[in-house]
């Protein structure tokens, strides 16, 4: 195997299906690697906007649950949960684990796509390895501005 980069036009690229002969077949696999470039490089942002959205979730609920105006001498059976209370969650502990499951499955598309993306380079061919740049820059240029427009509310400032 090759460890020095080329400017050819045939690369076998991730799988034997993508096995690339010619010109034409090496502008299109740079702009595909490109798009999956600009897409990760979202992808980042995304996470990190429903990371924020998700911490300002759990702080507001601290905050959300009223003083009850009882005093601590309230009884025992007062304060003990009831047998329906233990069969059903509140609707923002299952919000949590759902925002948690769609997390968890942001985070492995991401690094299987960065793996991807980093075998791709290891293919050695300038072309490729180009597409992955311009398609990182690309990305970082459309999506970080609107991280930074967005507030902790998820609401874009104004």
């Amino acid at each position: 195997m090759q460890m020095t980069f080329e400017a050819s036009s045939s690369v076998k690229l991730l799988f034997d299906l993508w096995d690339v002969h010619g010109p034409v077949g090496m502008v299109l696999s740079v702009f595909v690697v490109l798009l999956l470039t600009v897409f990760f490089e979202i992808l980042k942002v995304w996470r990190v906007w429903l990371s924020s959205s998700s911490k300002l979730a759990r702080s507001a609920s601290a905050y959300a649950a009223a003083p009850s105006g009882r005093t601590e001498s309230c009884s025992v059976l007062d304060a003990s949960r009831s047998e329906s209370s233990l069969t059903s969650q509140p609707l923002s502990t299952r919000n949590r684990w759902l925002l948690h499951i769609i997390q968890t499955c942001l985070h492995i598309l991401q690094v299987t796509l960065g793996y991807m993306l980093m075998l791709c380079v290891m293919s050695y061919n300038i072309w490729i390895f180009l597409g992955v740049i311009l398609g990182s820059a690309l990305g970082y240029f459309i999506s970080f501005p609107l991280l930074g427009q967005m507030s902790l509310y998820g609401q874009p400032r104004h």
